[in-house]
């Protein structure tokens, strides 16, 4: 119960804060499990002491509101615990991207002034090396499951399950102002420093409701309800996993952390405790449907929903055929993340074959209070015929507003009471968004626009094909021309040439599936493609590999 005291008539101002979150699984569902692979599981009653004791322990350390504390950690329930407990205190947290550069890491937890960091003891010897050069540091608190010694030479101040232990399940959390900032992490582009992307709780809370409904109350496929079990295989520090650990905590469902990412224990997991909602992308998908455990656990039950870059048809269909509920969403790291999903209407649930594999593998519709539009370089919107295309723009209440200390980026995020994201696209007659291409990403050639998501798309549905990615390559010519990298299926390696893609490629082109002048000339076969540090093609790197083998 809160402590202010109210006058006689004075209304209670209810706040769109985190806490008010919890409420809900602890009225309806206080005894469901929240579980980690095969090395704990408790309840959401547990969840809210734990939460409790996180608070108190940070509180007893000197965290304030205000201050940032970034996480360094794997996809645990300790992870779900930090998503409430230091954003509820009024500190922010801060979700660090393990996987970036050891510079990277050093420039976003000195520009996001992060005084407290919490990071598993897998993470200890980065944090050794850069620990000098984090200017703001004043704790380190250590996660250390697996009992591992401690470097003696780099000061932890506590031990995560000690600092728990030590303190009380009775934290008062207050009643922040909604607009309270609640969390930071960073987005990396193309060039130049990472970028600071920051929510509030007003932003998180409704961000939640909106996904919660759309997940749930429509008469489409996949939905997401309280009788799910919920696995993420986004990581929880991208964009707090795109959100749905916020949601799956408002139902109440069930939910199971794995860990480290590693495909056999994935599908033990799918198995032994009956998952049947995730969400990731496709590059986590191809790997774990591609093991060849795969072949002897059920899939027919869960439903997986897609994010990250573009849902090829070749791997919604391979999905398909192992029973996977599937289909598409899209958002960025700035708009919460989701902003449209591409569950079909439900006057379109009895189509089949091609004509449901294009609505399912859609960029998607707008999430209900999201605006979602396609525009030309005037702001000016264009006709939903599902040809017109133009940049992406949106608007929702949870959008980032700006960038933190970055006022020239922000301005090219905003204009005209729109969000920019970059992307080209366009809608159709039923209001749904392709994106057809980063604009960045584009290949010119002749004074023409090849889609590289198309030629992806195409050649995703070969059925030597495992991965492919498609770039544009300087040609004295045409400017540019389209190439094509590819990953094929073990059992078709040295089986199949370029000339053998091409030809297929100009039969897709002779059935008006492309241009004819989008057709490659050129194809790559490699090991593996680039990605970035959360599992999208990296374009920019793949340029450059290939520029210089010209």
């Amino acid at each position: 119960m809160s402590e202010r005291i109210y006058a006689p008539g004075e209304s209670y101002v209810y706040p769109l804060i985190l806490k008010k979150l919890l409420n809900t699984p602890l009225t309806y569902a206080p005894e469901t499990e929240i579980v980690y692979s095969d090395r704990s599981r408790y309840t959401y009653r547990n969840l809210n002491d734990r939460i409790q004791c996180l608070a108190g322990g940070l509180d007893r350390l000197g965290v304030q509101k205000g201050d940032v504390v970034a996480v360094l950690d794997y996809d645990c329930p300790r992870y779900l615990e930090c998503f409430f407990a230091i954003p509820m205190m009024g500190a922010v947290l801060q979700t660090v991207n393990w996987r970036l550069s050891s510079e990277q890491i050093v420039y976003t937890l000195n520009h996001a002034e992060a005084r407290t960091i919490i990071t598993h003891a897998d993470f200890l010897p980065l944090i050794k090396t850069v620990h000098s050069q984090l200017h703001h540091l004043k704790t380190l608190i250590i996660i250390n499951e697996d009992a591992t010694a401690i470097d003696a030479t780099l000061l932890v101040d506590a031990d995560y399950e000690d600092l728990l232990a030590s303190a009380s399940a009775s934290y008062e959390f207050p009643d922040l102002d909604e607009n309270t900032k609640a969390t930071t992490f960073y987005t990396t582009g193309t060039t130049g420093d990472p970028k600071g992307v920051y929510y509030s709780h007003r932003q998180l809370v409704l961000h939640t409701l909106s996904v919660s409904i759309v997940s749930s109350a429509y008469h489409t496929i996949s939905r997401f309800r309280s009788n799910d079990v919920y696995m993420p295989l986004t990581p929880m520090f991208h964009v707090h996993a795109w959100g749905f650990p916020f949601v799956a905590t408002l139902l109440g469902a069930k939910q199971v952390y794995p860990g480290p990412y590693e495909p056999e224990k994935i599908l033990r997991l799918i198995e032994t405790e009956k998952i049947t909602f995730s969400h990731c992308v496709p590059t986590i998908l191809q790997m774990i449907i591609t093991n060849p455990l795969a072949k002897e656990v059920d899939l027919s039950n869960w439903k997986v929903v897609m994010g990250g870059s573009q849902l090829p048809k070749g791997l919604a269909r391979q999905a398909m055929q192992l029973g996977i509920e599937i289909h598409a969403g899209y958002g960025m790291s700035e708009t919460g993340p989701v902003m449209t999903t591409a569950t079909p209407n439900e006057s379109m649930l009895d189509w089949e074959g091609d004509r449901y594999l294009n609505i399912i593998t859609k960029t998607g519709k707008p999430l209900p209070l999201a605006e979602v539009d396609v525009v030309d370089a005037n702001v000016q919107g264009l006709p939903h015929d599902g040809e017109t295309t133009g940049e992406v723009v949106m608007r929702s209440p949870w959008l980032t507003q700006s960038y933190f200390k970055a006022p020239e980026k922000t301005k090219e995020l905003w204009r005209k009471g729109w969000l920019h994201s970059g992307d080209v696209g366009h809608m159709d007659e039923y209001g749904y968004l392709q994106i057809t291409d980063r604009i960045k990403d584009v290949i010119k050639s002749g004074g023409e626009w090849v889609s590289s998501l198309d030629l992806e798309n195409i050649m995703s549905q070969h059925e030597a094909v495992l991965e492919s990615a498609a770039i544009g390559i300087p040609d004295k010519k045409w400017g540019e021309r389209p190439m094509m990298i590819v990953t094929l299926k073990p059992e078709y390696r040295g089986k199949i040439s370029a000339a053998d893609f091409k030809a297929y490629m100009l039969d897709s082109a002779k059935n008006g599936k492309l241009p004819k002048y989008g057709v490659p000339d050129r194809y790559e076969f490699v090991e593996s493609i680039a990605k970035t540090s959360v599992g999208k093609l990296d374009k920019k790197v793949l340029r450059k590999q290939f520029s210089f083998k010209l």
